[in-house]
């Protein structure tokens, strides 16, 4: 028995598979004083746009600015967009102790849903294998719905 699949159906199933990237909302200026975390773009960008990085040249590191716990580097058609991620006091002090916490993850994790790069404050990536060393340290339960 032969299967006829409708081009529609079929675009429809492969439109509904594309995954589309939100891009990483800043907060705005007059929110940035009452809020447990802010983000920003910088203005002068932490590390220079290059035109196409050397798979044998190592990643550069990058300078973040003061009062930032990360900075978020998307590359997005040639533009690269960097944002500057700022905690509140106390939880910018618990994620430099335990960058394993919820808090610090979760502003991670939202980084690389939009599909950035994100880098700690002494210049150096975070990557998922940093992610996996993280989890080790503390024991995580995940409930998924369905």
């Amino acid at each position: 028995m032969r299967l006829r699949v409708k081009p529609i159906v079929l675009v429809a199933l492969l439109a509904g598979c594309t995954a589309t990237q939100q891009p990483l909302v800043t907060t705005p200026p007059s929110e940035v004083a009452g809020a447990a975390v802010a983000r920003r773009p910088l203005e002068a960008p932490a590390i220079p746009p290059s035109p196409a990085p050397l798979p044998t040249s190592p990643a550069p590191k990058i300078v973040v600015p003061a009062n930032a716990q990360y900075v978020c580097v998307i590359d997005s058609k040639g533009q690269q967009q960097q944002t500057a991620i700022e905690f509140a006091p106390k939880v910018a002090a618990l994620c430099r102790k335990h960058p394993e916490m919820g808090p610090c993850q979760y502003e991670r994790n939202n980084c690389r849903a939009s599909g950035g790069r994100v880098f700690a404050a002494d210049g150096v990536e975070i990557t998922m294998a940093t992610e996996a060393e993280y989890d080790k340290k503390v024991m995580r339960v995940r409930f998924r719905a369905n």
